[in-house]
């Protein structure tokens, strides 16, 4: 019986010390939730009163926000014609006599911004030879990035190199470079002299820029099988003026270039003067149309 009595004491003992132990915690929660709720205040309060916080929260002078990018001027041409088609029937006929109807467009994945053709033609003179052309006409477009800068500024770049490599083409002879006026905002013909097997080939490569599009044309002619070798500077002459009529295909394409329509007739045109002055019968009469009559005046 005393050892009951006795573990009956230890364990009542024992739930007492657990009962205080819980109410001590209990007693304790709100005051964590009221310094919680302290802290909270005191920061939304700061945030409110704060000047440095509340220019930082509506972009003031204290703020540190990253300046936007550099947007790049938009490019002035948004499309490119048909390669096959940028030179009249007349002009491939002359460069090309017997591939005037041969023009083969080049593959590409985006008509908008790359395009090719190439035409060849060969005129077999039977035992005095043959006369040997090939044309091909390449265009490239570039859209303004605002990482890689505006569509003018890539087409130059680009322009610069097709020069370049025009010039430094390995076996050329007697390269020469010249620049070319009317094709564009900038243009260069590059014509040099090259030997194969089947006899001398006589280069012209004339590269020219207009706003965002790049425009490259290669022509060469060669007299084979005993056939007089073509004269240089009647080869050059053509593709300059051929690259011209290229480039004003581009600006056709894209609304630019275009003949300006004569004006329609209005009476402001210098023909047909808008108003004649009036002539001092005319202005009496309108001055006594305006003036009241005399009956008028009597009744008012």
């Amino acid at each position: 019986m005393q050892r009951a009595a006795q573990r009956a004491d230890r364990q009542h003992a024992q739930r007492a010390k657990r009962l205080r132990r819980a109410l001590v915690c209990a007693a304790a929660v709100p005051a964590v939730l009221i310094t919680a709720a302290c802290s909270s205040d005191s920061g939304d309060g700061k945030a409110k009163g704060d000047p440095a916080t509340q220019q930082s929260s509506t972009g003031g002078s204290g703020s540190k926000q990253p300046s936007a990018s550099p947007s790049a001027r938009a490019a002035a041409y948004k499309s490119l014609p048909e390669a096959c088609s940028v030179l009249s029937k007349k002009s491939l006929t002359d460069l090309v006599p017997k591939g005037a109807k041969s023009g083969k467009e080049g593959a590409t994945d985006d008509v908008a911004t790359r395009a090719s053709c190439h035409w060849s033609s060969l005129d077999n003179n039977g035992v005095k030879g043959s006369q040997f052309r090939w044309l091909n006409v390449s265009l490239l477009r570039f859209d303004s990035d605002t990482t890689r800068g505006s569509g003018e500024n890539q087409a130059h770049a680009y322009y610069s190199r097709q020069v370049k490599d025009a010039q430094s083409v390995d076996g050329a002879q007697g390269a020469k470079s010249e620049p070319v006026s009317g094709a564009g905002d900038e243009a260069t013909a590059v014509r040099y002299d090259l030997k194969k097997k089947e006899g001398k080939f006589k280069q012209q490569t004339v590269v020219a820029r207009v706003e965002n599009v790049v425009v490259t044309l290669d022509y060469n002619g060669a007299g084979l099988a005993g056939e007089k070798t073509p004269d240089s500077d009647d080869l050059t002459k053509a593709a300059e003026k051929a690259v011209k009529e290229v480039v004003e295909s581009v600006e056709s394409a894209n609304g630019q270039g275009a003949k300006p329509s004569s004006p329609a007739k209005s009476s402001a045109s210098p023909s047909k003067p808008a108003s004649k002055s009036p002539s001092p019968k005319t202005s009496a009469k309108a001055s006594a149309k305006a003036t009241p009559s005399k009956s008028a005046a009597k009744k008012s």
